[in-house]
């Protein structure tokens, strides 16, 4: 009777073992908080991870207003900053990890990913130019 109660004692401090390998081994997913965006992105999720910034739009083929605000976007592609358009249809996978409920969306984020502007639905270029151009200029107040 002893014996078998340590049999199992001593599967289960090996199964609880190899669960924490498992645990430990896989990468932390990004915090699931997407609406109205994700506040955070992990950059190698995305082209040009070493980029200083992130400028990606989350789209679909059927949003009308999605071509729009590519061609917006555009302007902003540079050694520093990194402009993406990821389409439901072709990058399923991004929207789903990132809990992309509505489209167009565009989150411009730093070099750790953390989303430092979001804009939801169809946007000026002045205005999103205007967020890049703010978070890329750096705080002479220290």
């Amino acid at each position: 009777m002893i014996e078998r109660a340590l049999i199992a004692a001593a599967i289960v401090v090996v199964a609880i073992g190899i669960a924490a390998i498992i645990r430990r081994r896989e990468p932390e997913g990004p915090p699931v908080d997407s609406f109205p965006s994700p506040r955070q992105l992990r950059r190698a999720d995305f082209p040009r991870p070493d980029a200083a910034w992130l400028v990606a739009l989350f789209s679909s083929t059927t949003c009308g207003s999605c071509p729009d605000l590519a061609a917006k976007i555009a302007p902003l592609d540079s050694p520093q900053v990194a402009v993406t358009e990821l389409t439901y249809q072709d990058d399923r996978e991004i929207h789903d990890r990132y809990d992309i409920s509505a489209v167009p969306m565009v989150v411009v984020a730093d070099a750790e990913g953390v989303v430092r502007a979001a804009f939801v639905g169809p946007t000026s270029a002045t205005d999103i130019w205007a967020a890049v151009a703010e978070l890329r200029t750096p705080d002479p107040t220290g």
